[in-house]
């Protein structure tokens, strides 16, 4: 085997949607936790800055922020090795990297493997839904703000009774409605909105929302690949029972994991791919393994009358 054939054989036994999925998780990850980590300590600093004059007022939202903070090392680091851990199951349960390996032969504890990463991708998808929602809120807060801002900024020329214009952040829930001022009005307001502050803390929070809808799509990722990984180790399990009779693919034979109404749709279509695009390759050996067999019985059989008549010219 040449060069060529090596790195073409090799670069076939790369998972490239579980690589694709982990390099965007990782990015996903890293900008969500490092720019809302960053964020919400800048979001404490304008609380305490402008917002509120007692600190008794904010003490609960510290303790949540830094709460929030200790999560988001647990985050991180779970789903970097949660990743990592994806990433070798994706390399050591493609159909490429099988067929580099030689014959494989799926195993129950393999199929319960995969099973139980399709469960836990599935159920950290369905959170992670939920935490690209509240990183939403934030910017919608922050983005009413600058809106707010901007008007002031139009109307200050020409309209009067610009103090009724505020942004309180009582009404987000962010402090509690006996707080004092809890709100910033007018030019107040403005001035605010132009500071350093409040700029990069809007800019985290965009990039942490950003973060956060990236590691949603490489879940998703991952949810296909496994399913797809998962309907082929079931598929060469099968074809492996068969192995001992007649090597014959039966039409009428359909995925489980199809069956269930509870998978996701994403999930379906990926093992729909995986049985269809591996059905053919076992067609498709079968149909060369057919034509072989034909072609060497021919040879036989031409060799067989040859070596017959050359015997019967001899006794002549």
């Amino acid at each position: 085997m040449g060069c060529y054939e090596c790195c073409v054989k090799c670069l076939g036994g790369i998972p490239y949607a579980s690589l694709f999925a982990t390099l965007l998780c990782f990015t996903g990850v890293a900008l969500f936790c490092g720019c809302g980590h960053q964020a919400l300590t800048e979001t404490e600093r304008l609380i305490e800055t402008y917002f509120s004059r007692n600190l008794q007022d904010y003490t609960s939202l510290a303790y949540i922020i830094v709460y929030f903070q200790y999560i988001i090392y647990g985050t991180a680091s779970f789903f970097f090795l949660y990743c990592i851990i994806l990433l070798a199951e994706g390399f050591y349960t493609t159909s490429a990297v099988k067929e580099t390996f030689g014959n494989f032969r799926s195993t129950f504890c393999g199929r319960f493997l995969s099973t139980t990463f399709i469960a836990v991708t599935y159920l950290l998808a369905v959170i992670w839904l939920l935490v690209f929602a509240c990183a939403a809120l934030p910017v919608y807060i922050f983005y009413n703000m600058s809106s707010t801002c901007q008007t002031i900024t139009i109307l200050s020329e020409t309209s009067s009774g610009l103090n009724q214009l505020c942004v309180d952040a009582r009404q987000y829930g962010v402090l509690p409605w006996n707080a004092t001022p809890g709100k910033v009005c007018g030019m107040t307001l403005v001035a605010v909105c132009k500071t350093k502050e409040f700029d990069m803390t809007f800019d985290l929070y965009i990039a942490a929302f950003a973060g956060a809808g990236a590691t949603l799509v490489a879940l998703l990722t991952y949810m296909m690949s496994t399913t797809y990984n998962f309907a082929v180790l079931k598929f060469l399990g099968r074809q492996a029972r068969l192995a001992q009779g007649p090597r014959t693919v039966h039409s009428d034979t359909k995925p489980a994991i199809l069956l269930s109404p509870q998978i996701h749709f994403l999930m379906g279509l990926s093992a729909n791919w995986a049985y269809s695009k591996d059905s053919w390759k076992v067609r498709l050996y079968n149909s060369i393994r057919v034509k072989e067999t034909q072609e060497l019985e021919e040879i036989l059989k031409s060799s067989r009358n040859g070596t017959t008549s050359s015997n019967e010219i001899d006794k002549a």
